[in-house]
């Protein structure tokens, strides 16, 4: 069964050289994924094909873009997105692109897209969590979505490490690895973007902007499973055309990324629907050879239409992958 991932990082050495504090040693974690994150040909395409993965959307890992300046931190995405372009077309059908944005500039961050879009072929873009501490909600970003409506691409809403105050309330007073870990993958990472998501929706961004479409990850972040609270309270506080969990139906999808376990599956099949998600790994962060295990696993248990959605036939649909990539 073809498959495609759209939760798949990379790095360059220019965004490691612009991003990179010496005065605060690379995690021995991060410092051993970073020659897969850095490898966007051969070694890549290698790890796919022991897996079965078709295609992957590569998106930049960008972890310390936010610490730069507007004009810094514009100029490295345009490099960076660059040189994903030139990765994408070494590798015709096997690698896709989401562009990195700038955010701090939300007007070039648009025009940005707007290039990687039309002149690179790029499938969306992919952001990571607040930027100077404020959530996507807030009217300056809005250049970026109405581009993004405009483009009829997808937003793909990743997490990023949470700002100083709030890694200070929640996560100090702990072993710093241990504080580090519970903000991220642990469990703040998903508390963060799944709270980003629900403020996006009562926000009323998807009442301006009804084609817009957004994708998060990690199974929705705990939401699938919190739906029908969350939208009985947030619907009757909100001023919305429809129900906080139809927007689920209309302008939010959710991958897998990162979650090998059927149960949180089940429960988005059972809350959102299949034609919602998305088959997803995280690489290098999780193995594709994980990804791959758990994929041909729900083989046993989901039916053969309803794995092909997930597998493949969501992301062509959502990405126009077939029209971009032809």
């Amino acid at each position: 069964m073809k498959t495609v991932t759209l939760e798949e990082h990379f790095v360059t050495q220019s965004f490691l050289k612009a991003t990179r504090n010496p005065a605060k040693p690379v995690p021995a974690p991060m410092a051993a994924l970073e020659p897969k994150l850095l490898d966007i040909g051969a070694g890549r395409i290698a790890d796919m094909d022991a897996a079965g993965i078709d295609l992957q959307v590569l998106s930049l890992a960008s972890m310390g873009l936010d610490e730069l300046s507007a004009q810094g931190a514009s100029a490295l995405v345009k490099d960076v997105n660059d040189e994903l372009a030139d990765a994408v077309l070494a590798h015709p059908g096997r690698l896709a692109g989401f562009a990195a944005l700038a955010l701090k500039d939300p007007t070039g961050a648009a025009a940005e897209l707007e290039r990687c879009v039309e002149r690179l072929g790029f499938a969306g873009a992919l952001v990571d969590g607040t930027t100077d501490g404020l959530f996507l909600d807030d009217p300056r970003f809005l250049p970026v979505f109405e581009a993004a409506d405009h483009l009829g691409v997808p937003i793909y809403l990743h997490p990023a490490p949470p700002p100083k105050s709030v890694r200070e309330a929640y996560y100090s007073g702990l072993p710093e690895l241990v504080g580090f870990a519970l903000s991220i993958a642990g469990w703040g990472w998903h508390a963060e973007t799944g709270l980003h998501t629900l403020r996006l929706i009562c926000s009323g961004l998807f009442d301006r902007f009804p084609r817009l479409q957004v994708i998060i990850g990690h199974m929705g972040e705990g939401l699938p499973y919190a739906l029908a609270r969350s939208s009985a309270v947030m619907s009757r506080a909100s001023q919305l055309r429809q129900p906080v969990a139809e927007y689920f139906q209309t302008n939010i999808h959710v991958t897998t990324s990162g979650y090998f376990s059927k149960p949180p599956l089940q429960c988005a099949i059972d809350v959102i629907g299949i034609d919602r998600l998305l088959f997803s790994i995280d690489y290098p962060f999780s193995p594709t050879a994980n990804g791959r295990a758990y994929l041909d696993a729900l083989a046993s248990s989901v039916a053969p239409d309803d794995l092909a959605k997930l597998a493949h036939r969501n992301a062509e649909r959502l990405l126009g992958l077939d029209t971009r990539l032809s």
